[in-house]
């Protein structure tokens, strides 16, 4: 049986230790080079090891069990590669079935500093989130490390993420470090996530329709000779569609299923005007184009006042939609209903 270890890193931040069963999840496809070094940082804290091997061409399972000694460390191998996504989920499920209290995530590559993880943890042990996630925009001296193609991306990125998830106070959404309370992993939809690149970002949509509360860490960018696999210029289109559909069924779900408030009649008034006047004072517009005269300003009132009072509406909508963030943990309640449930 595992040992349960102590975060000792709360200590220092002067708030009391919690005795917590900390998991860690590392998926690996070509990180041969720097596996064995990430896993030699792990700290004590750390109950528990799993790295997953998504049929990487370097065999880095077979690397890391022929090289590594660290009795925490568990190897599990995939016979197909699945994607960062899958292999994280993989991990997830064996760290439920082993009983963890946290799982963490971490790359293989090194970019991610393991000294971390307290960090990561410590908000989610002491009930203010029920899932963390590393922000390497927090602080501007480190944005000077990041390459510019990678700052203007994830500025794109993040917005969009704003709007499918419903988190509009966290940023850098591609970012892979991150930590979730068991009980919440628990009530993920495991076989509907998105199994890619999309993984981090369609993690946070549906944390939101769970109500789970986010948190953002503030940590540095860590570049050295490792290559990404990631390249935003290869997936914005495929990220545009999908936070385009995540964002119409996180409205429909929030707004119209699971409830009906004065926010959804702002979103269909303001639609509705915002169309009608759009439409109205085009179709004038041609129809005044085409026999040679100039547009009447009745006209052109008419189908200003819809599109201004549109925009208002939209505006009180996402007002309403930023102040709606998820703010209450719900991980402790999800306990407590699993117990009732024994």
């Amino acid at each position: 049986m595992e040992a349960i270890a102590d975060l000792p890193s709360m200590a220092a931040a002067n708030v009391p230790a919690v005795r917590a069963k900390l998991a860690v999840v590392i998926p690996c496809y070509n990180v041969a080079r720097h596996i064995l070094g990430v896993l030699s940082r792990v700290g004590p804290e750390c109950a528990l090891i799993y790295v997953i091997d998504d049929a990487c061409p370097e065999h880095s399972g077979d690397l890391v069990e022929n090289h590594c000694d660290d009795p925490r460390v568990r190897v599990v191998r995939h016979d197909t590669n699945r994607g960062v996504g899958g292999a994280v989920l993989t991990g997830y499920l064996h760290a439920i079935r082993d009983g963890a209290t946290v799982i963490a995530k971490i790359d293989g590559d090194g970019q991610m500093a393991p000294e971390l993880l307290a960090d990561f943890v410590a908000p989610i042990l002491h009930g203010r989130a029920d899932y963390t996630k590393g922000n390497r925009f927090y602080n501007l001296a480190n944005l000077g490390q990041m390459p510019y193609r990678r700052v203007v991306g994830n500025a794109a990125l993040s917005f969009m993420t704003k709007l499918s998830s419903g988190y509009w106070d966290v940023f850098d959404p591609t970012n892979g470090y991150t930590a979730i309370h068991v009980n919440v992993a628990r009530q993920l939809p495991f076989d509907r996530i998105s199994k890619g690149f999309f993984f981090e970002t369609d993690m946070l949509f549906r944390l939101n329709t769970l109500r789970a509360v986010v948190v953002d860490i503030p940590m540095a960018a860590q570049y050295g000779d490792e290559a990404s696999n990631l390249r935003v210029s290869r997936v914005f289109g495929e990220f545009l569609s999908k936070h385009a559909r995540n964002t119409f069924k996180r409205i429909v779900y929030n707004y119209f299923l699971r409830d009906f408030t004065i926010a959804s009649v702002e979103l269909i008034a303001g639609l509705a005007l915002l169309l009608f006047g759009t439409t109205y004072g085009i179709v004038n517009w041609i129809a005044s184009a085409r026999i040679g005269i100039e547009t009447p300003p009745g006209t052109v009132m008419l189908a200003a006042l819809p599109v201004l009072l549109g925009l208002q509406l939209l505006l009180a909508f996402i007002g309403f939609d930023v102040a709606s963030t998820p703010r209450r943990v719900i991980h402790p309640l999800l306990g407590h209903r699993r117990s009732g449930a024994r």
